[in-house]
């Protein structure tokens, strides 16, 4: 009986679980070149996941190729790699585009020699004419530039020279000669592309193939159907009441998370800080600090209930947001989000309120990252949070559709603070944002005497959507679950054909977010392992030759 031997060599759609082994290959690949962040690769992911492809030996990865497709007039025009990336997360991917635009391609050195790289190149070509795109087009490296300004035979003055004479075979150039081989032809030079790239003296060279299947002089108008991508949500305005116990005030929660699940829910949140109500059960009133401490002890098993309760109930459920103690002894605000698949992920609150600092002792947290789920990456933003925009637009730069805001506010002003910014997040991200609130009052709680909530589901304001920008909203200060369904393909369309196109026409020639860079892992108050810190170098990363 013949025997047969598993392949060797799989070449695949990335994925999320991929995410920390590119990493590490595009440090391997790239020791001369700002590392991404995981939130970076993650995003790329998100935003393309079919132009983003992995290659793996023996199971490990050993290659990585990222793509997304844009508009002519963006592919072709003059640009840097951090403008035509959306500062590396592939977030100026455009559904319509008729071009594939390349902008990372790497190959682990160790198992260089094995073509990985044309294998990888011959991924892109097959989806350019699955899809009947004009072409492929990227900034390809020309490493050999800057030892060629010192020759003395075949000396390159200028980046085009250099070109002309790797053209003409006088130079070799081994990444522009692999790239000529495979078909593309040099169309300029990009001054200015990489910066960083020393080798290269910051240009590249624009590199072109043109779809032989596609007439060049009549390209293939691409337009977005207007699809059906339908997630239902549920939001708690959650209302405030004395408790004997931990099992009391879990009943209340497990009522509403059974009532979305009957609708058939995909999430449900609730609001920020909404196990407050636990120290109506402590005999005597607790001062501010005291009760901080009290319900950071509860973590654990808040944690372990609410996951219990998403796999019982097959719903996401958005824990509201509980202080717990981190590692180093400060009090964080964190949510926790338990997944219907057992996951647990957290978001720490990033920006307390001088009330949660000066009554609680409430310190900042330090990542903000999308987190995925069976119905695509989602953010969390706590309260205050929602007041800066730069989170937001973080969260959506690595492929958050859906931004949950647990809030707890004391007075319409508080809570109209949190809703008008809500609702700008969601115009100028062209997401969907939900917000959900406490109501009611504990008067034997310090720093809670009274609440006020209006929950609701915001959408961007544009033809698919409610003529408010109100997908759904419950009535003031009352308990109740409202519930709703969104479209997710709704904002595709809208980000690539709405009236108006916030994240498309964004200025990245003008105006960039940098986050500073943070390196390691931490423990989290249950010693399972996360990361964080996921942050935006400050530069751009190699684009390893498209």
């Amino acid at each position: 009986m013949a025997s047969r031997s598993t392949a060797r060599l799989e070449i695949r759609q990335a994925k999320l679980k991929d995410v920390r082994a590119i990493g590490e290959l595009v440090r391997r690949a790239y020791d001369d070149l700002p590392a991404y962040t995981q939130g970076e690769i993650r995003g790329q992911i998100n935003n393309y996941p079919e132009g983003c492809f992995v290659a793996l030996f023996d199971g490990a990865v050993v290659g990585y190729c990222a793509s997304m497709r844009l508009d002519e007039r963006v592919a072709l025009s003059d640009h840097t790699w951090d403008e035509v990336t959306g500062n590396g997360f592939g977030s100026r991917h455009d559904p319509t585009g008729d071009w594939l635009y390349g902008y990372e391609l790497c190959v682990d050195p160790a198992v260089r020699g094995t073509r990985l790289g044309r294998r990888l190149y011959e991924e892109r070509r097959a989806l350019a004419e699955r899809l009947d795109l004009t072409g492929i087009v990227f900034g390809g490296r020309m490493p050999g530039y800057a030892r060629a300004k010192r020759r003395k035979a075949n000396r390159a003055d200028t980046p085009q020279e250099y070109l002309d004479l790797v053209i003409e075979s006088k130079i070799h150039d081994p990444v522009l000669r692999f790239q000529l081989a495979n078909g593309f032809e040099a169309a300029g030079i990009m001054p200015k592309y990489l910066p960083e790239d020393k080798a290269s003296r910051g240009n590249a060279v624009r590199m072109i193939w043109r779809n032989p299947y596609v007439d060049g002089d009549a390209p293939p108008k691409h337009r977005l159907p207007r699809d059906v991508e339908s997630v239902r949500i549920a939001t708690c305005q959650l209302q405030s009441r004395a408790v004997s116990g931990f099992d009391e005030f879990m009943k209340q929660i497990e009522y509403f998370v059974d009532v979305a699940a009957d609708y058939e829910a995909d999430f449900i949140v609730f609001p920020e800080m909404f196990t407050v109500m636990l120290l109506s059960a402590e005999p005597k009133e607790l001062t501010p600090l005291e009760a901080i401490e009290t319900l950071s002890d509860y973590t654990p098993r808040i944690r372990q209930r609410l996951s219990e309760m998403a796999l019982a109930f097959n719903i996401n459920i958005i824990g509201g947001s509980h202080p717990t103690r981190m590692p180093d002894g400060d009090i964080h605000n964190v949510a926790y989000v338990c997944l219907r698949d057992g996951s647990i992920h957290a978001q720490e609150k990033i920006h307390p309120t001088p009330n949660e600092a000066y009554w609680w002792n409430i310190k900042g947290g330090d990542s903000i990252d999308a987190i995925p789920t069976d119905c695509g990456p989602i953010g969390v933003l706590i309260c205050y949070d929602s007041e800066f925009p730069e989170l937001a637009r973080r969260l959506v730069d690595e492929g958050a559709r859906i931004i949950f805001v647990p809030f707890c506010t004391d007075s319409r002003q508080g809570y109209m603070r949190v809703r008008y910014c809500s609702q700008a997040r969601a115009i100028e991200n062209q997401c969907f944002v939900v917000m959900s609130g406490n109501v009611g009052n504990l008067p034997n709680v310090a720093n809670m005497d009274i609440q006020y909530a209006q929950s609701c589901i915001l959408t961007p304001c544009d033809f698919p959507f409610a003529r408010d920008g109100i997908a759904a909203e419950a009535s003031e200060n009352v308990e109740t679950l409202t519930i709703s369904d969104v479209n997710l393909a709704d904002l595709s369309w809208a980000r690539a054909e709405g009236t108006v196109q916030n994240l498309a026409d964004r200025r990245f020639d003008l105006y960039r977010i940098e986050w500073d860079k943070r390196v390691g892992n931490i423990k989290d108050p249950l010693g399972e392992q996360h990361v964080t810190g996921q942050k935006q170098p400050i530069g751009p990363h190699g684009a390893g030759g498209g």
